[in-house]
C-alpha cells in the first residue's frame, strides 16, 4: 500500500464526520417550516433512487429483466410504506430470485 492511502482515509473520514455533525451544530432549533420538513422527509428516499437507479439499467448478471423486477418491487414496498430496509431487501431479494429463473432458463 501506498504510504499516502492513510492520509486519504483519515481525510475521508474527517469530510463523512463533517457531513454529518454540522447539521446537528447548526440546526440546533426544531424546524417548523412545513415546506423545508417535506423536502426532509423525501431526502432518505430520493438518495436511495439516485443510488440504485443507475445499477437497475446496467445490471451485470441478470441484466435489465432482473434490474426491471428489482425496481417492481421496491416500488411495491415503497408505495405501501414500508421503511428504506425493507424497501431494499425486497429489491435485492427480488433480483437474487430473478437472476435465478433467468439462469435456469438460459
Amino acid at each position: 500500500m501506498k504510504p499516502d492511502i492513510y492520509l486519504y482515509i483519515l481525510v475521508m473520514a474527517g469530510v463523512t464526520y463533517l457531513i454529518r455533525m454540522l447539521p446537528l451544530v447548526l440546526f440546533k432549533k426544531e424546524i417548523t417550516s412545513p415546506f423545508i420538513r417535506s423536502f426532509l422527509y423525501y431526502v432518505p428516499y430520493a438518495c436511495l433512487a439516485a443510488m440504485t437507479f443507475p445499477a437497475i439499467l446496467t445490471a451485470p448478471s441478470g441484466g435489465l429483466l432482473a434490474g426491471a423486477a428489482g425496481l417492481g418491487a421496491a416500488l411495491a414496498a415503497a408505495y405501501r410504506e414500508k421503511s428504506l430496509v425493507t424497501v431494499a431487501f425486497c429489491a435485492c431479494a427480488a433480483v437474487f430470485i430473478a437472476e435465478r429463473i433467468i439462469g435456469m432458463m438460459g
